[in-house]
């Protein structure tokens, strides 16, 4: 007789991939949307059947050109429907896409294009004046331009839509690959040191979609219209082509139109019932739309019951206050390159279905809760782990199978993993008893004042929650007496520009200490921004060194 002990999983073992994706989207979901917006701000549509199409045409196409399994193709691209056949297509015929950043400088792309060793490039027909600064830089084998504008592709280069339209795919077969096998690569912003790649496999991407798709964070249906302001070149746009995919999602693409009267003129087109962007996008977006009721009246409607997901930078509460004003809940994320990048948000949690209105925009702007298949810790100096009690803080440091264990072509070292195989993320924070995660800075962004730290991130904050700044970002100066002391750096909003203490006494009000408090603001016509939209602090500290 057989123990019980001789079980064994009846399970089938089938490797995940996103080629089931888009083989479910052409088979399921055939007649539903894809919408992108051209430079002329004109709208072209395509089905998902035609997606399915174009997409295997692609990886075809590519296949005759050589790519062999695991060769990099790089994107140069806006949000648009050629981009995502590149999402699919690329790994559809064994290879890993690249997207490059295309706000950095010309010699920052050409040395991560270098650094991976990208073979082709496909990039945007109104990207090619950029392009001509990279060319003697970095020699890509192949350049197939995207006819975007809709203009004639100079003859030097592949043009796309002819390439798809002369590709025979009706005997297309999928490139042989394993779940672990890579799909594509971003690149870290390197505002520390060199941008280092990280590299996703089908395996974590399914993960990381499956995840993020849950009803508390992306409540992916199939009656969803999708607007991704987040650029497809920063962090696979935070993953949600795979979701839309998927589930057969209607997507809307704003192209390179995203002023806020672009954004909410597209909203009145093709009304999103989701949308996710950076806060700096959000921040105007609302400030335009505000100023329009007054100015425009009737101009603009916000879709009602709009879900809106805002992350890459902290989110300000006045920001949450403002949208849900309006009737538009915003949820914070919070992730990186190197977490696919979804790993914590801020959802409304069952706990707090009963809780006054205040306590849930204070929760709503924090970083949120781990998200499943995510474990976080908090460290301090010393490699202790800190209680979740919300007033003990050191390094949030997590682990997962859609988060990085290593960087392309980059020893493991231990100022980025710990010895036990956790990413040290270098955001300092906190975490309560109910899970929720507060960052309270940057590593590199705490200010040091008579010895005791000083969180940027609140005081910025509780600045942008006064009404008369649109924006605000502080940075430390060195001080004789304390070390370091707090520099405000404010951007006021039209027709307004409060005094030093005013605001002083607005935070003073706010709950701040008298020490914490800055001693000196600087009027600026704008916060310097990073390529993904992020204050660009490193930009402040050159203007402004003592």
């Amino acid at each position: 007789m057989k123990s019980s002990a001789d079980v064994s999983s009846t399970m089938m073992k089938v490797d995940l991939s996103i080629n089931h994706f888009l083989d479910r989207a052409g088979t399921l979901f055939p007649t539903n949307e894809i919408v992108s917006r051209l430079p002329d701000k004109s709208l072209v549509k395509h089905t998902y059947a035609q997606f399915y199409e174009r997409t295997r045409s692609l990886a075809q196409g590519l296949k005759d050109l050589g790519l062999k399994k695991g060769d990099r193709v790089a994107t140069l691209c806006w949000n648009h429907h050629a981009h995502l056949e590149s999402y699919f297509g690329i790994p559809a015929a064994g290879g890993v896409m690249h997207t490059l950043n295309l706000r950095l400088s010309p010699d920052e792309i050409a040395w991560i294009a270098n650094d991976a060793q990208d073979r082709f490039l496909i990039i945007d027909d109104i990207l090619l004046p950029l392009y001509r600064q990279i060319e003697h830089k970095y020699k890509f084998e192949k350049v197939i331009v995207f006819p975007f504008s809709g203009a004639q592709v100079p003859a030097e280069f592949m043009d796309y839509e002819s390439w798809l339209a002369s590709t025979d795919s009706s005997h297309f077969e999928y490139a042989p690959h394993s779940e672990d096998d890579p799909v594509s690569m971003c690149y870290t912003s390197g505002t520390t040191g060199r941008p280092k790649g990280v590299v996703y496999s089908h395996r974590s991407t399914v993960l990381h979609t499956l995840v993020a798709s849950l009803g508390d964070f992306w409540s992916l249906r199939g009656t969803d219209v999708v607007l991704p302001v987040t650029p497809m070149f920063h962090a696979n746009s935070w993953g949600i082509p795979y979701g839309a995919v998927m589930m057969g999602v209607k997507m809307v693409f704003p192209g390179p139109h995203l002023h806020p009267d672009d954004l909410l003129d597209l909203m009145q087109l093709e009304p999103p019932t989701l949308s996710l962007g950076v806060p700096t996008i959000w921040m105007g977006l609302i400030q335009a739309y505000e100023a329009a009721l007054t100015q425009q009246p009737g101009r603009w409607k916000l879709p009602a019951g709009m879900r809106s997901l805002v992350g890459g930078a902290a989110v300000p509460e006045a920001l949450i206050r403002a949208f849900d004003k309006h009737g538009i809940w915003i949820l914070q994320g919070w992730g990186m390159t190197e977490t696919s990048p979804v790993c914590t948000i801020s959802y409304p949690k069952a706990e707090l279905r009963d809780a006054p209105l205040d306590e849930r925009y204070r929760r709503a702007a924090m970083a949120g809760i781990p998200v499943p298949l995510v474990d976080l810790r908090i460290r301090n100096d010393e490699g202790q782990d800190q209680a979740w009690d919300g007033q003990h803080v050191g390094e949030l440091q997590v682990r997962g199978p859609f988060i990085t264990g290593s960087y392309h072509h980059v020893p493991v070292s231990e100022d980025k993993f710990t010895g036990d195989g956790w990413l040290r993320t270098g955001d300092v924070a906190s975490v309560d008893t109910m899970g929720f995660v507060r960052i309270t800075d940057r590593t590199k962004d705490l200010i040091k004042s008579g010895g005791e730290w000083i969180s940027s991130v609140d005081l910025e904050n509780a600045l942008m929650a006064h009404p008369g700044i649109a924006e605000a970002a502080v940075i430390a100066i060195p001080d004789e007496k304390w070390s370091e002391r707090p520099l405000a750096c404010v951007v006021a909003k039209p027709g307004q520009k409060p005094q030093a203490e005013e605001l002083a006494a607005h935070l003073l009000k706010m709950g701040f200490a008298k020490w914490q408090v800055p001693d000196r603001y600087e009027w600026i016509a704008s916060v310097p921004r990073t390529s993904t939209g992020k204050f660009y602090k490193l930009k402040l500290r050159e203007m402004f060194p003592k």
